[in-house]
């Protein structure tokens, strides 16, 4: 029974270091901008890896035609779109830790 013991204290180990690897990566990963685009550059936004908003940038081209709709259609898509970049990439990052076992991640 001893080594079973001492097998389990083993993976207890492994899983707290991998928990402070992935709370160290969302710490980072948090910091980072990620850009989303649409109407082929015509709205920027950038939002943080916690999904906030941090910044639009619209052409002023767009703002000629006076077309709300489409201004608010580009938006959108351009906001989805960071969102988009942004939990792909934090999702690419926290399989590196946990080594692609699914659901792992939701764990911690």
């Amino acid at each position: 029974m001893k080594g079973m013991a001492g097998g389990m204290a083993q993976l207890m180990k492994q899983a707290n270091q991998m928990q402070m690897k992935m709370k160290k990566l969302q710490d980072e990963l948090a910091t980072k901008t990620y850009d989303g685009t649409a109407g082929g550059g015509a709205v920027t936004i950038t939002v943080n890896g916690d999904h906030f908003l941090k910044n639009i940038t619209i052409n002023p081209d767009v703002m000629k035609s006076g077309d709300v709709d489409m201004l608010q259609d580009l938006i959108t898509a351009a906001a989805n779109d960071a969102i988009k970049v942004a939990k792909e990439t934090s999702a690419k990052e926290m399989e590196k830790i946990t080594g692609g076992m699914g659901g792992l991640s939701g764990m911690f």
